[in-house]
């Protein structure tokens, strides 16, 4: 484990494990790298794995500024520059997922050879035109209402959303550390990030990515209607999608082997003349 300074002077905080190519995993909202700690000892058997805590997230820095998705991808560039990594698998759960799309939109592919999509819609509020919203953050009167919840009550808004976004339980350890790494994000963090990253809409731009991709659904997503994470998969040139029948918006909590198995046997894929 250890730290990259980013190009505004936060540090940011990641692990790694194994050897090989690289893959590089992102969080999503108010969570840590750590969530991935049942899937790290199989993918690290293959690769070279690195979880970033995003700023303001887990052992991150959270300065007072810089709670976008835009910065947050220029983060993510700091990161691959900083450790040298080249032709990287990069793999966004939740708000992850559009940091990456912000990244390439920005930055192009240098340095990345493929992307793996885990449980986000393209556009979190309803429209005339799309109905696969956010399940509790679907409007700005919504998102308001989400923001009040975590000034007034930010543990409790982690309770419930830890019972969200997993359809098994966690044992009583493992969700204590859950709570903890979640308890790191500030309230003034989680609302500046879910302001800017809720009122997105990346349908038109994700029609033109040109990019190996793998994108994986759950079926029984609290969060999302299902279709909206599929609709990525569907518009996506050359896209690969595979459905978790059993899985909430962690899938890879709930079908962990499974996640493995597919994120590994992707990451896998030759792609040295990309």
């Amino acid at each position: 484990m250890g730290y990259v300074t980013a190009n505004d002077g936060t540090r940011l905080h990641y692990r790694e494990q194994g050897s090989g190519k690289p893959l590089v995993l992102l969080h999503g909202w108010t969570f840590s790298g750590r969530f991935f700690h049942r899937n790290i000892p199989a993918l690290a058997e293959h690769a070279r794995v690195i979880t970033l805590d995003l700023r303001g997230h887990g052992d991150s820095d959270k300065p007072d500024r810089g709670y976008r998705v835009a910065r947050l991808a220029a983060d993510l560039r700091d990161l691959l520059e900083a450790l040298d990594l080249r032709k990287a698998t990069v793999l966004g759960w939740s708000l992850g997922y559009p940091v990456i799309w912000s990244y390439l939109e920005l930055f192009g592919s240098e340095r990345v050879a493929a992307a793996v999509f885990v449980e986000q819609t393209p556009r979190q509020y309803y429209a005339v035109d799309w109905k696969y919203a956010h399940a509790s953050c679907f409007d700005d009167a919504a998102l308001a209402a989400l923001q009040a919840q975590a000034s007034a009550d930010r543990a409790g808004q982690d309770r419930l959303q830890l019972k969200t976004i997993m359809a098994t339980s966690p044992d009583e350890d493992e969700r204590e550390m859950f709570l903890a790494e979640m308890a790191k994000c500030p309230p003034s963090v989680r609302n500046s990030l879910m302001a800017d990253h809720t009122r997105a809409d990346w349908r038109s731009w994700l029609t033109t990515l040109d990019l190996p991709t793998l994108v994986l659904v759950a079926r029984q997503d609290k969060v999302f209607d299902w279709r909206g994470p599929a609709w990525v998969g569907e518009h996506v040139t050359g896209a690969r999608t595979v459905f978790f029948e059993h899985s909430s918006h962690a899938l890879f909590l709930d079908e962990p082997e499974k996640f493995d198995q597919a994120v590994t046997a992707f990451h896998a894929q030759d792609r040295s003349r990309a």
